[in-house]
């Protein structure tokens, strides 16, 4: 099954009602889509009262991709609260069991910076990570172009396979090294992820200063026949995997939910089990 959502739920403005308070948006949200990513989860781990009321304001189908905290991926912006790494995964797997136990984790994505390269070094840090996050499904998404070079694309892949990483697919600018290419590999029968941030390349090849620099980076709007391009390489990857995941990350300019949309119109997919839709008498 192909199952389609956009990162977040708080700045799609074209899938709310008028005047919607943020507390309610997820409702809504759920009305539109099967699943969605927790990137707020990247900055601090989640209080587990706030994943409660989440996963109250869900469907019983509905899925959550939550991004680990950014001290688990060395994103390191600022002090860590933390007195050593395994206090913080710790915590962070205490945050998500709500997830867990109400069946709607689809996976925690783990989202290595454009510096994290392919390194003995890194490749031993990706053990331990998978060692402390047990049997919670885990997804891999480099940023760093080494990783899938001529010489180590085919040994990146097979590492995944066998430690029981989820290839998380991207679709983003093509730049020196804070990229990677589109590689079109599932490593796990069972899910895929796929993530598309924009095609934005003067934007991405920028220093990443400033306040409003996400804001740049993932303005983007795909294009029919980019889509098109997509609808062909999941009806690919939808043989070699039972599950793929595929999130819109180009927020910045509100494109992500109508891209989303006309993918699911061109895939011809319904979605049984969502929220009711709420009425806008005005």
């Amino acid at each position: 099954m192909i199952y389609i959502g956009v990162t977040g739920w708080g700045d799609h403005d074209s899938l709310y009602t008028t005047g919607v308070a943020a507390r309610n948006k997820l409702k809504e949200y759920a009305a539109n889509f099967p699943i969605v990513e927790v990137d707020s989860s990247f900055y601090a781990i989640p209080n587990r009262q706030h994943i409660e009321k989440w996963v109250a304001d869900t469907p019983s189908s509905f899925k959550f991709i939550v991004k680990a905290y950014q001290g688990m991926t060395g994103h390191q912006r600022g002090e860590i609260p933390y007195e050593s790494k395994e206090a913080m995964f710790a915590a962070f797997k205490h945050s998500i069991e709500p997830f867990e136990e109400s069946n709607k984790l689809a996976m925690v994505l783990f989202q290595f910076p454009p510096w994290f390269d392919c390194t003995k070094g890194n490749v031993s840090y990706l053990r331990w990570c998978k060692e402390r996050m047990a049997n919670t499904p885990v997804a891999l998404e480099f940023r760093n172009q080494t990783w899938f070079s001529k010489n180590l694309r085919e040994k990146t892949l097979m590492f995944m396979e066998q430690e029981g990483w989820i290839h998380c697919i991207c679709d983003e600018p093509q730049t020196r090294t804070g990229s990677i290419p589109t590689v079109l590999h599932p490593t796990n029968k069972e899910s895929t992820l796929v993530r598309l941030h924009g095609r934005n390349v003067h934007a991405w090849s920028q220093p990443v200063f400033g306040k409003d620099w996400r804001e740049v980076r993932y303005l983007y709007d795909y294009n029919e026949q980019e889509l098109i391009e997509w609808k062909r390489n999941l009806e690919k990857l939808k043989h070699e995997t039972k599950d793929i995941y595929f999130l819109f990350n180009n927020n910045s300019g509100g494109h992500a939910a109508g891209n989303a949309k006309r993918m699911i119109e061109m895939l011809g997919l319904e979605y049984g089990g969502l929220a009711p839709k709420q009425l806008d008498l005005f």
